[in-house]
């Protein structure tokens, strides 16, 4: 089995109650591939005891910026444990500053978010130069790889594949009661959505009795995220509506909340580079409404109801059909949970295998 080293951005959670969506997403994958050491700055905490993690300080005493300190003192390390493949996560400076120091050893980069917004990565010539110079590009979602694409003109030696994120649905919490329940799970950003959320539920809350609404979320992951005006609007906002505003969550707490919720609403402006929450709403039998941008639509499939979040009118009217109709709903949750296998843990780590040996294939060929 190759030895892969992951590494994570400097500053990513990789532990209890502090990891974010890459640092679960990369804990997923190396409990699949125990030839997987995980590399990433150092944690408060203890990090997750179930893989191998390697705390790494950025070099000190360079005339660097901080990813190239780090990545001075990762290939560092890396030349003692001397993987069959690199990884990195999320930062193509990290990836071409390893590419240049460890020359004989194949640099992947795993992109989970819009490349076009990253240093080194900004322009078509910066993008083409990437796909030269890193062994392959691993992208979440479609829409991932073509904004790697876009205007890069290029036909690298492997072309960057799409390796969609995953769920360990064997951990997922037990199946229970359907509550009438309208959540809410994600960071409380004017990109995510959560005031058309709000919106939305003070028009249909009044039109369905017995039913509640609840959010899950602050402006960043950990119990330590800063209550930012923006925070402070949407919960004055939520409480008027009849929202319950519960804070920052725990991953664990927020799986547990979607598994009894009936539906849960992603309404995201931006363009999610794939849409972990609204394949976790699937993964635990919810009805899912989301939008239509980025990578949403191929978690959601044609399982999923779309709404346009810039339109809490409409997000009220399709959260108002669905509540009014529980044999939808339910027909929904069945193939919700259906689709979720496509994403699950063993699927996606065989296909991440399979991209990494062409890799290593092509590096020996």
């Amino acid at each position: 089995m190759p030895r892969v080293a992951a590494v994570l951005p400097p500053r990513e959670g990789f532990a209890p109650d502090r990891a974010g969506a890459v640092g679960l997403l990369v804990r997923r994958l190396a409990r699949a591939d125990p030839a997987t050491t995980v590399f990433g700055g150092p944690q408060p905490v203890a990090p997750f005891p179930d893989v191998r993690f390697e705390p790494v300080p950025p070099a000190r005493f360079l005339p660097l910026n901080a990813n190239h300190r780090y990545a001075f003192a990762v290939a560092r390390r890396l030349r003692s444990l001397r993987p069959d493949l690199v990884e990195v996560y999320n930062r193509p400076d990290i990836a071409l500053a390893l590419a240049w120091l460890l020359p004989r050893t194949p640099i992947c980069l795993n992109l989970q978010n819009d490349p076009q917004g990253m240093r080194h990565a900004r322009t078509p010539r910066q993008r083409a130069r990437l796909l030269h110079r890193l062994a392959r590009v691993f992208c979440a979602s479609n829409f991932l790889r073509c904004r790697l694409m876009e205007g890069a003109g290029t036909s690298p030696r492997l072309d960057p594949v799409v390796i969609h994120n995953s769920l360990d649905l064997a951990a997922l919490p037990p199946p229970r009661p359907r509550e009438p329940l309208i959540l809410f799970a994600g960071r409380i950003v004017r990109d995510k959505g959560p005031d058309s959320f709000v919106a939305a539920c003070a028009e249909v809350l009044p039109q369905l009795p017995g039913w509640r609404a609840e959010m899950i979320g602050a402006d960043r992951f950990g119990p330590n995220s800063p209550d930012t005006e923006f925070a402070r609007e949407i919960r004055i906002a939520a409480e008027r509506a009849g929202v319950r505003p519960l804070g920052y969550r725990d991953h664990e707490s927020v799986l547990q909340a979607m598994s009894c919720a009936s539906i849960v609403v992603v309404p995201s402006r931006w363009q999610e580079p794939f849409g972990l929450v609204a394949l976790e709403a699937l993964a635990c039998g919810a009805a899912l409404i989301c939008s239509d941008r980025g990578g949403l639509r191929e978690v959601g499939g044609d399982v999923a109801v779309y709404a346009d979040p810039d339109d809490p009118a409409a997000v009220a009217a399709t959260i108002l059909a669905l509540a009014r109709d529980p044999a939808r709903v339910a027909s929904l949750a069945r193939a919700g949970c259906e689709r979720a296998r496509l994403f699950d843990v063993p699927v996606i780590a065989a296909r991440l295998a399979a991209a990494r040996q062409e890799v290593l294939d092509a590096a020996s060929g």
